[in-house]
């Protein structure tokens, strides 16, 4: 028998690692690449080739050849060692605990062998009935658990195994009181779950009439850990190095009938929710996208999204959409609606989207403890900063557009521990991005002060900000002097505003009438080009916004409506560039 030692020295690392990374010379004896096992634009992921090792200068992940494929496969010590002992031709020796592993498989395989027997019959009409194709059957290794309580044990016995060996499979149950042990899986269609890796790890049973529970799964195993696996993940991991969506369903009917019309991507929870496990998972598989598509209305989407594990949405971009006519995607399929369900999956409630809409209706925008409080739900999900979350750098975008903030103060406030912990109103005056708007209306009804007869140049589709600015352009209609505008607010808290703007607008200090007259003259005309390049300010910035909602839009849109929404922010950046050539001309 071989040792570790053995396999090790006949296997050359930077060939084992190139399976997973594309790698290139580095320098003497060493490799680079991108790294397998976090998200990196640029490669901090190397291989020493002559000391056998591989590490990773971003996320510092390291080891040797058996740790590489232990973390790229999700294997235990002794399957990677095994996986690798075959490629190098060498037989190693099952240490303990290794060989219970393998056996777990073994014995499912002697059980699906069994099922698949046993499904010519009602159960093979069943499945055909659901629109299912024999080829898909067989593809899915589709069979039945017959009627009786030991026809799995009997055959197992026969054939030289345990009921030892079938109890810790999952395949038998033991009554507690009696000590009798008897077949778990009676009367049910057989699914074989599989794991990322195409191991049989255990089966999923559905009853072919109405009896309760109508599915039954294998327990909890050695092998079979429900929170770390998904129904059809061996088969659709194969598009994620691509890039394709991950479409998580409900059932296993539903992944069948998607793979069969072609929705390759689709996989299903095995009775539990998306798990941080799961996320790992998927992570390490390539996966970037994920849809839940399941028979809800909005409100039970909305739930679900709500209830989802935060490390997914970090990790991931997802929506929540349902199947057409609130069936599942199954029957949906089976009355040959593929064109609603491949519509329904290209639309669908944005997760990130959701979270901030769901805390803006939760506490409200229009006061600074509103404000506070989405601030402060949003931020587990906004506070990783690093520019490969797409999700977080989505959420701080459309949290500064809802709430009015400027990006480089909201990003500063995350960065801050201290300034977390005491959000006062104060913080957020200076984190406000309305600011700078309503200081370029002050600036403009300040110049309309100097001469009102330039508020012809307005075209009076401005949406004002500032609500004392807003009531003042509506009085000053037709208005031929500062002193009429005034009149209209004698005596109201607009006043104020109005002389201190006009002080600032003519502050000529002492000087001489003639001199005065001559800066009047300046004034008069500064004015006018000062309103041109406020309004033209205000226009880009108007434009500025259009742009950024767009952006946000591009994201969660169907490639048809992606073009769409890329031609019109072409078009929108063309006129803000058109906007400051005419600004530059006039100054």
């Amino acid at each position: 028998m071989g040792t570790k030692e053995d396999v090790r020295s006949r296997l050359n690392i930077a060939e084992v690692v190139g399976e997973y990374v594309r790698l290139s010379p580095a320098g003497k004896g060493r490799l680079k690449g991108l790294c397998p096992f976090h998200k990196e634009k640029s490669p901090s992921f190397q291989v020493d080739t002559e000391q056998g090792y591989f590490y990773c200068f971003g996320c510092k992940a390291g080891g040797d050849v058996f740790s590489f494929v232990q973390r790229a496969e999700n294997l235990s010590f002794g399957d990677a060692l095994r996986k690798l002992a075959e490629r190098a031709g060498v037989q190693v020796e099952a240490k303990y605990g290794e060989r219970g592993s393998r056996d777990l498989y073994e014995v499912n395989a002697f059980a699906l062998g069994y099922f698949r027997e046993h499904l010519p019959g009602p159960a093979l009409d069943y499945l055909r009935g659901r629109g299912l194709a024999d080829t898909t059957i067989e593809a899915f290794e589709l069979g039945y658990a017959p009627e009786g309580w030991d026809g799995l044990l009997k055959r197992a016995r026969g054939r030289g195994l345990s009921e030892r060996q079938l109890l810790e499979a999952g395949l038998l149950t033991e009554n507690p009181e009696s000590g009798r042990v008897y077949d778990r899986f009676r009367g049910r269609v057989m699914f074989p779950i599989r794991d990322h890796l195409g191991r049989l790890v255990g089966f999923g049973g559905r009853v072919l009439d109405d009896s309760k529970p109508k599915y039954l799964n294998t327990p909890e195993t050695e092998v079979f850990k429900k929170g770390e696996l998904l129904y059809g993940l061996d088969k659709a991991r194969a598009g994620l190095s691509g890039g394709a969506e991950l479409v998580v369903v409900e059932g296993y009917m539903d992944v069948i009938a998607m793979h069969q019309h072609g929705f390759t991507g689709a996989v299903a929870s095995l009775g539990t929710a998306l798990t941080a496990e799961h996320a790992t998972l998927l992570e390490r598989l390539g996966a970037t996208r994920l849809t839940l598509m399941f028979d809800r209305d909005e409100a039970g989407l909305r739930a679900t999204l709500a209830g989802l594990d935060q490390v997914l949405g970090a990790k991931f971009r997802v929506r929540a959409t349902s199947v057409p006519s609130g069936k599942d995607a199954a029957d949906a399929l089976l009355a040959g609606d593929e064109a609603g369900l491949r519509a329904a999956l290209g639309s669908g409630l944005d997760e990130v989207q959701y979270r901030v809409q769901a805390a803006v209706e939760a506490h409200g925008v229009d006061t600074s403890e509103g404000k506070r409080r989405v601030l402060m739900a949003l931020l587990p999900r906004m506070q990783n900063l690093d520019p490969l979350d797409e999700g977080a750098e989505q959420m701080r975008t459309i949290a500064c557009h809802r709430l009015s903030i400027k990006p480089e103060a909201l990003l500063e406030w995350i960065g801050s521990k201290a300034k977390r912990r005491t959000l006062t109103d104060t913080h957020l005056a200076g984190m406000s991005a309305v600011r700078a708007e309503e200081d370029r209306e002050l600036a403009l009804l300040r110049q309309l002060l100097v001469d009102p007869s330039l508020l012809a140049k307005l075209d009076g589709t401005t949406p004002w900000r500032n609500e004392a600015v807003r009531r003042v352009m509506l009085a000053a209609q037709g208005a031929r002097s500062p002193d009429d505008i005034l009149e209209v607010f004698r005596g109201q808290p607009e006043e104020q505003l109005l002389i201190r703007l006009m002080f600032e607008g003519r502050d000529t200090g002492a000087i001489s009438r003639t001199a005065n007259e001559l800066y009047e003259q300046k004034v008069t005309a500064y004015a006018a080009a000062a309103v041109d390049d406020i309004q033209a300010g205000l226009s880009i910035d108007s434009l500025r916004a259009e742009v950024d909602l767009l952006k946000r839009q591009v994201a969660g849109a169907s490639p048809s409506e992606q073009i769409t929404l890329l031609r019109q922010i072409g078009e929108l950046q063309r006129a803000i560039e058109a906007e400051k050539r005419g600004r530059r001309a006039h100054a």
